[in-house]
């Protein structure tokens, strides 16, 4: 069961900022890396469903963090049916992403409360997102949609929208104003943030000195 309520999954999105998105196979990397981002001041967690038995991955990470960091959120993307959502939220995920929108997924989330963000393309998709119940709605991918800009056109008439995009955000002070400037809720980031020479290396406290800095851009706006 999720650990918390998807009002305060939506505040910690919020205060974060950034949503580191990460996946790995083997579970310590995993561990260490949630905790690398941690330290460095991350409330949100996004771990990504890739891969065989990413599951059990995530069930380790899930009972790891439930004993040793309570008040972080740990959720899960690249959820596209309701059936392997359920089966995320029984191993205790506070959230779930997915890069589209179906309704089924809408149900089961709010059925047992938890906080979903579909991922969308257009401003008929996100408008029938927030009629399903989703108090965040994901962009992706973030870039080709149309970045920025497109933010920005869909805040205009729809200012009550928090977005989330994912894809073509850099962990550069440039980049993050034009997608904060445009009015995003949060925004997601993988591979930019997760280098696989840094994985590679275990050089996990350039993890946490890198998300520091990100969220200190961040803080700035």
């Amino acid at each position: 069961m999720s650990k918390h309520s998807r009002i305060e999954v939506a505040l910690k999105l919020k205060e974060s900022g950034v949503i580191p998105v990460f996946y790995h196979p083997d579970k310590d990397v995993v561990v260490e890396v949630v905790k690398a981002c941690y330290k460095g001041g991350i409330k949100a967690f996004e771990f990504t469903n890739r891969g065989d038995f990413a599951h059990e991955v995530f069930t380790h990470l899930s009972h790891y963090v439930k004993k040793n960091m309570p008040d972080l959120a740990v959720g899960v993307g690249s959820i596209i049916e309701a059936s392997t959502a359920v089966l995320y939220i029984q191993a205790g995920a506070d959230f779930i992403v997915s890069p589209i929108l179906n309704p089924e997924m809408a149900k089961a989330c709010n059925r047992r409360k938890i906080l979903w963000a579909p991922g969308c393309g257009s401003l008929s998709e996100i408008s029938y997102a927030e009629e399903l119940g989703a108090e965040i709605v994901k962009i992706f991918p973030g870039l080709q949609v149309g970045g920025p800009d497109f933010v920005e056109a869909v805040k205009g008439p729809m200012p009550w929208t928090n977005i989330m995009p994912t894809g073509g955000v850099s962990p550069d002070y440039d980049n993050l104003k034009k997608w904060f400037d445009a009015g995003v809720y949060c925004v997601g980031m993988g591979s930019k943030l997760f280098s696989k020479d840094i994985i590679q290396k275990g050089d996990f406290n350039y993890i946490t000195n890198k998300v520091i800095e990100v969220l200190r851009i961040v803080k700035s706006f």
